[in-house]
């Protein structure tokens, strides 16, 4: 369905209203835009009542939403759609060991059939869990302009909305990672290495050529946006990070990269930022991109002092509370962001260490996990999370004034969860029971820019037949690369392992803590 539509009869959820009972009303739909929230719209255009959008009513397409929750659709504000096809595919490992074995570096070349399959997979899978919007960031290795373009040809054609930034490294894993060079003996280096050399010619000046190479597709796409998918502080050069920062100032483009995520990337800060406190957040600063286009993923070690430091400077966090369990990296002070006025995403990072992309499992986590450094009540509540995973991402990538809400003047981007689900029996709140009960079974309705890409739990905008058949073939494919993947890497677990230790043996000054023990 496109053109105008009119939900009629759905309650609607507003995250500055009755979070635990959202009244009743109507949404007009045009031009993928919503273009009223009225109780009664259609009964009084059917009734013939004067009213200024009485044609637009008479002329919808009607979707039922008596016995339907109306949730603005949700931002998965970090997410890699590069490893879809390994979900499953590993248990609980650190997360530099993972790394190793799950990411695209460790693989050979991948066929641009399987690029745009595992996009399509990776967008399906957020769809029918409610997510409309995707920040993306894609890691293509090694980098090919035409292999991007069809990635983002296969967004387009399934119908999410996405944010694209190119996701890339420039400095060595031995050199980034703590205790690696002291571990992992020189004869046995190369196999960290995987077979399709770097993401970039040696030499290549990374910055220019990607902003030549999303330049012709900004404001190609109604539903695609751009922004830049650094590592980490530590996987890059300082010159480069002082590129970025000049070229998010130049070209009003958002900033997304990994900080702090596991105790030996705080590591490296303690060991090689010394003028900076051993902090990655002022090494950020002092290369000017500490600012509200920067999204910090993951944040999970960090001090209060930093904490306060991202919110002065308005940047953005996207927590990934799901992820950051499998890989054993931590939890992040969720509060602290909260009460320290820090903007705050939610993401599902990637298929292979979260296994899902649902917003639901993020959001109960997020709320949960905080009682492992706080045992007393407060937030995150729910309704807290909910307003994470609608409106949190959309700041930072620019489009805080056109999603996150169910409004007049915002994108029609939302779904219909159906309240005679076992989830919302008996309805006693609204947030509570999106957070705490559902799981993703009762999207019914998802609608992206205006037009319906979910009806009765199904995908409208693509084969899925087609799409399933292809991806069962490619995961054999993969599969056999994995265990050739293993069987490179498994001769070094053990040294792997003892940086692991290492880097836990290190003190630490940030705010990872159990109830009851000293900050």
């Amino acid at each position: 369905m496109d053109g105008t539509l009119l939900i009629e009869g759905a309650m609607v959820y507003d995250h500055d209203g009755d979070t635990d009972h959202p009244p009743v009303a109507d949404i007009l739909i045009r031009d993928g835009r919503v273009l009223a929230v009225e109780p009664g719209l259609g009964a009084a255009a059917r009734a013939g009542e004067d009213h200024p959008l009485r044609q637009a009513v008479l002329a919808a397409t009607r979707i039922e939403g008596r016995g339907r929750l109306a949730l603005p659709g949700f931002f998965n504000a970090h997410y890699h759609s590069h490893d879809t096809l390994l979900k499953g595919a590993f248990e609980t490992l650190p997360l530099e060991l993972w790394g190793l074995y799950a990411l695209p570096p460790s693989y050979p070349r991948r066929s641009r059939e399987e690029l745009v399959a595992r996009t399509l997979i990776g967008a399906v899978e957020c769809l029918l869990s409610g997510i409309t919007t995707v920040q993306d960031m894609d890691r293509i290795h090694p980098y090919d302009e035409g292999d991007m373009a069809a990635v983002l040809e296969a967004y387009d054609r399934v119908g999410i909305r996405c944010v694209f930034a190119p996701h890339f490294a420039e400095v060595p894993l031995v050199e980034a990672t703590p205790f690696w060079a002291d571990c992992i003996p020189a004869a046995e280096q190369w196999r960290v290495n995987g077979p399709a050399g770097p993401l970039f010619p040696p030499g290549e000046d990374i910055v220019p050529r990607l902003l030549a190479a999303i330049a012709p597709h900004r404001g190609r796409y109604e539903r695609i946006t751009f922004g830049l998918g650094p590592s980490s502080p530590e996987r890059l050069r300082r010159r480069t990070l002082e590129q970025l920062a000049e070229a998010s100032q130049a070209q009003d483009l958002p900033i997304y990269i990994h900080v702090n995520e596991s105790r030996a990337m705080a590591v490296h800060g303690l060991q090689h930022l010394q003028e900076f406190g051993g902090s990655q957040i002022r090494y950020l600063e002092s290369c000017g991109l500490l600012g509200p286009r920067l999204s910090l993923a993951h944040s999970v070690w960090l001090t209060e002092q930093e904490v306060a430091l991202i919110a002065e400077r308005g940047a953005s966090v996207a927590l990934n509370p799901v992820g950051n369990l499998k890989t054993r990296s931590g939890v992040a002070p969720f509060r602290r962001f909260l009460e320290g006025g820090v903007n705050v995403g939610l993401g599902c990072d990637n298929c292979s260490c979260s296994d899902a992309q649902n917003m639901f499992k993020a959001m109960n986590m997020f709320c949960s996990l905080a009682a492992i450094a706080d045992p007393m009540p407060g937030r995150p509540t729910a309704a807290d999370a909910l307003r994470c995973a609608c409106c949190g991402g959309a700041k930072v990538a620019g489009l805080g004034d056109e999603l996150g809400h169910i409004r007049p003047g915002y994108k029609a981007d939302l779904l219909l969860l159906d309240l005679d689900d076992p989830s919302f029996l008996p309805l006693n709140s609204a947030a509570r029971q999106v957070v705490y009960t559902e799981g993703g079974r009762a999207v019914r309705t998802v609608i992206v820019d205006g037009r319906v890409v979910v009806e009765d739990g199904r995908i409208t905008t693509i084969d899925m037949d087609a799409l399933r058949r292809t991806v069962h073939d490619l995961g054999r494919a993969l599969r056999c690369d994995a265990v050739a993947v293993a069987e490179r890497l498994d001769p070094i677990r053990g040294h792997l392992l003892d940086a692991v230790r290492r880097s836990w043996e290190v003190p630490m000054p940030m705010m990872q803590c159990l109830p009851g023990e000293p900050r």
